[in-house]
């Protein structure tokens, strides 16, 4: 584990769950005087979202959705202490979103929340936070966000 962190990377698709993971991440990166890389995925089309077959993120389609969650999540993230805040949105699934914004970033620290992980459908095709627990160079924090 890193001894201190200077780059932090949270992902949000809007929801609330994943509104309590910005906010953690926010105190976090004011902790540490970090800084906090908001990032949101979206599909480009109704094709490429329907190719996925996991359940346990919002289906973000176009840059515009995508962009309105960065804004909401920026403010959250203030509101929460974080000082140097950044936002980033790729296309793509929210896995390979936030690969690329970690390794863009060279982020030390990858904040998810834990919707997801003990469905069903999570433990049989996997779940965002345990395929980017799996994927990740750097250290990757799960929050409690649902139970």
């Amino acid at each position: 584990m890193s001894e201190y962190y200077k780059k932090i990377v949270v992902g949000t698709d809007g929801s609330k769950s994943s509104m309590l993971a910005v906010e953690r991440a926010a105190k976090i990166a004011a902790a540490f005087d970090a800084t906090l890389i908001i990032g949101c995925a979206y599909y480009e089309n109704k094709d490429d979202a329907s190719k996925t077959l996991r359940q346990d993120s919002v289906t973000i389609l176009g840059d515009e959705q995508a962009q309105q969650n960065l804004a909401s999540a920026e403010e959250a993230a203030r509101a929460a202490g974080a000082g140097t805040v950044e936002t980033a949105v790729r296309p793509g699934t929210p896995v390979q979103a936030l690969m690329s914004i970690v390794n863009d970033n060279n982020a030390d620290l990858l904040v998810v929340g834990n919707r997801g992980i003990n469905s069903l459908t999570g433990r049989l095709l996997g779940s965002v936070p345990a395929d980017v627990a799996r994927q990740s160079d750097c250290d990757v924090m799960i929050v409690h966000t649902v139970k």
